[in-house]
């Protein structure tokens, strides 16, 4: 069973440990997300559904006020503000959480930076101008993910030679251009970006060959819940792909994944309890 090469994450105030496996909770506060899509409107719903993960053992909670499912539209930076920082606000002022802010905007990396959140996960890879800055600015570790092409054309057709290879690339190149702008080594996660910009077979090849991602000496954060490639498999609609979505968790724990962004928090966390307890035989 992989392991991850360093042991925590420095996330503002708090400490992540990344000596076992960590669950990131999924908190969008977006009418138009795949699977939970204007259920948490509302600073006051969204708190309450941040409890709830929190109470069932989540390190993180991933705030995201632009959805980016396949076909999503960008929002606006304004808009995009005030759907999250007061969400920030509310789960800082009542929870003992890592604030995660699942954005590419650099205004909200800095403004939620100055709130409290501990860490940045952009889905375009620090790629978006002034993105590098404002993730320097904002002294957090940073989540960069692979996607080829954009929400709104990403899984049209997408294509590889080599997936693996071709994401690993690409990931190195990011983790480079963050090491040059000034983010330190060890505040660098990356995420092979499972569901953007790939088909069935492209994601079952990169579930298979994730351990390769470890050579980038970055702890792997990964995200497969309810995705469209469990759907397939299963033939199963979003709200009915809890099992598939603990299984495909599990094993990119078991391939090196150190923390795993999840929409049922509950149960990938006593499933992750079971792998945790091999896993220290192993050590």
């Amino acid at each position: 069973m992989e392991k991850s090469n360093r042991v925590d994450l420095q996330c503002g105030a708090r400490v992540l440990d990344l000596s076992m496996p960590q669950v990131m909770g999924i908190l969008n506060v977006t009418p138009d997300s795949f699977s939970d899509g204007g259920l948490f409107l509302s600073a006051e719903s969204a708190l309450r559904a941040a409890d709830k993960m929190v109470f069932e053992g989540a390190a993180l909670v991933d705030i995201g006020g632009e959805s980016t499912r396949p076909g999503a539209k960008p929002v606006s930076p304004q808009q995009e503000l005030d759907r999250v920082l007061p969400v920030v606000e509310r789960i800082r002022d009542n929870l003992d959480v890592i604030i995660s802010v699942d954005t590419s905007s650099p205004l909200l990396m800095r403004e939620s930076s100055k709130l409290g959140a501990g860490f940045i996960n952009d889905v375009r890879a620090l790629a978006v101008d002034d993105a590098l800055s404002a993730a320097c600015f904002s002294g957090l570790p940073v989540g960069l993910m692979h996607m080829q092409g954009s929400p709104t054309t990403m899984q049209g057709k997408p294509q590889y030679d080599d997936v693996i290879e071709e994401v690993y690339a690409f990931l190195a190149e990011r983790v480079a251009n963050c090491l040059a702008a000034g983010i330190s080594a060890n505040q660098i996660v990356v995420d092979p970006g499972f569901g953007f910009g790939k088909s069935l077979d492209h994601n079952l090849k990169l579930l298979q060959g994730l351990s390769r991602f470890k050579q980038l000496n970055c702890p792997i954060l990964i995200g497969l819940s309810r995705k469209s490639m469990v759907g397939e498999l299963l033939g199963k609609p979003v709200d009915e792909r809890l099992f598939g979505s603990v299984a495909a968790a599990l094993i990119a724990v078991e391939r090196g994944a150190d923390i795993v962004r999840v929409h049922d928090v509950g149960p990938t966390v006593d499933a992750l309890k079971v792998c945790q307890a091999v896993r220290e035989l192993d050590a």
